[in-house]
């Protein structure tokens, strides 16, 4: 396997973690827009569980991909509002 593959597998899914811990749901949580953001952090959640079940039996392109999708679930809710995070850093783009 390439060690570009490796690293960036690594790197990815350390990003959605770090991300995952730096985002706070913005809106109060019994509101729609607070459910709306719990469902984009299960959702991130759950493809980092997944990215490590892959990642745990030596698949690192699907691990790659659901560390991605995971962090993609998080940074589309940061740049709508649904979470307060770190705007300085590599986390998000917002």
């Amino acid at each position: 396997m390439p060690a570009d593959l490796e690293e960036k597998t690594d790197r990815y899914g350390d990003l959605l973690a770090e991300a995952l811990e730096a985002a706070t749901v913005a809106p109060p949580p019994d509101s729609p827009l607070g459910e709306a953001a719990a469902e984009c952090e299960e959702m991130a959640r759950s493809y980092l569980d997944d990215g490590r079940h892959f990642r745990e039996h030596d698949d690192p392109v699907n691990a790659l991909a659901a560390f991605s999708y995971g962090h993609a679930w998080l940074d589309a809710g940061a740049r709508i509002g649904l979470f307060d995070v770190p705007t300085d850093g590599h986390l998000f783009t917002v």
